[in-house]
């Protein structure tokens, strides 16, 4: 049986993301599932588990997700977009006193100051995170100076999906067909695979070799700063210089590589929170089409373990069975010197 959603909770989901089909309304009780078919809620917030199979450094290595229950899920489809507060199961949930309250899980892929491009494996069952590879190799983000690797613990917003058959109005970009991405401007350093939740600040419109590619600005909910900090001009104001070197280090990150510089819409200009929410909302109704198969998937995975009525149902036995089918975990590759290397640009 599904856990019961709070009506402070059904209310903060109908201003963000629209009222309810009644159709999805089960009469006499309330269930997560039957409500709200495309967000699906826990009451408390989920602890999840990961689990480590490969060579850490090696193409092999993967990081799976696990509820605290054991059991498998991919965390691109089964982990719930917005957060749930922690509460006992006898107390109601405290109606917060403003959207500021409102907290999005995030899936670390990438700490603060690493270097390795880990990534949620879209196109594989269960979507582990996985070190990306091109033309053979792991792929590392360069050190431009003054940086060392990525300058915020980097990752993705779960149940979300940038539509590469959608256009955007405003650049004329497609998606370029991942989960919108996060950058936690908290000063804890996180984990690959590790769940935060955190509130959303702004977001940047990066076109990625003409693919948009947009950049959620947040901080964890947990951050000595979190209280303080509530729209993107709160961060330019309290943190001189941060907003600056997070568009310097999107426009460069790949010329190291021999890529181009890439571009911005709106002229490099962040847009505040409440652009930001309507991005995430489009990102998430894109993603609902995708796993209840209105769209093209165009290769992407679908398949997943909670989804209410989507027909890309996985069972746990055979969730389990990827996982076991995977190499057991072992000793860490060494990492190439080269990584830690100073680029001037």
């Amino acid at each position: 049986m599904r856990p019961q959603l709070p009506r402070s909770t059904l209310g903060r989901l109908a201003s963000l993301f629209g009222p309810f089909p009644a159709s999805c309304i089960d009469k006499g009780v309330t269930h997560t599932a039957a409500v709200v078919p495309h967000l699906y809620l826990s009451r408390k917030t989920m602890h999840y588990q990961t689990e480590q199979r490969g060579h850490p450094n090696t193409p092999d290595y993967r990081i799976y997700f696990k509820t605290s229950d054991g059991k498998y899920i991919s965390p691109f489809h089964d982990i719930p977009l917005i957060a749930e507060s922690e509460q006992d199961d006898d107390v109601p949930a405290k109606k917060p006193k403003s959207e500021n309250k409102v907290l999005y899980n995030m899936v670390v892929e990438v700490p603060r100051w690493t270097n390795a491009k880990m990534e949620i494996a879209t196109k594989e069952l269960l979507n582990p995170i996985k070190q990306d590879v091109k033309k053979g190799k792991l792929r590392y983000v360069a050190n431009i100076f003054p940086h060392k690797g990525y300058i915020w613990n980097y990752g993705a917003l779960p149940q979300t999906w940038e539509d590469p058959n959608h256009k955007d109005e405003e650049t004329k970009c497609c998606g370029d067909n991942d989960p919108i991405d996060v950058c936690d401007i908290s000063s804890q350093v996180c984990s690959p695979g590790e769940v935060i939740q955190v509130k959303v600040l702004g977001i940047l419109a990066m076109i990625d070799e003409g693919e948009m590619d947009w950049k959620v600005i947040a901080i964890n909910g947990n951050d000595p700063d979190a209280e303080r900090l509530n729209c993107i001009e709160d961060v330019r104001r309290s943190r001189p210089g941060h907003l600056e070197a997070t568009v310097e280090w999107f426009r460069k990150y790949k010329v190291p590589d021999g890529k181009p510089e890439n571009q911005f819409g709106f002229n490099g200009e962040f847009k505040d929170k409440d652009f930001a929410v309507e991005i995430i909302k489009s990102t998430h109704e894109h993603w609902r089409a995708l796993v209840h198969k209105q769209t093209n998937a165009g290769g992407i995975e679908c398949r997943n373990m909670s989804c209410c009525n989507s027909p890309f149902q996985l069972s746990a036995d055979e969730a389990r069975a990827v996982v076991q089918s995977a190499p057991v975990f072992g000793t860490a590759h060494q990492v190439c010197s080269e990584v830690d290397k100073w680029h001037f640009i």
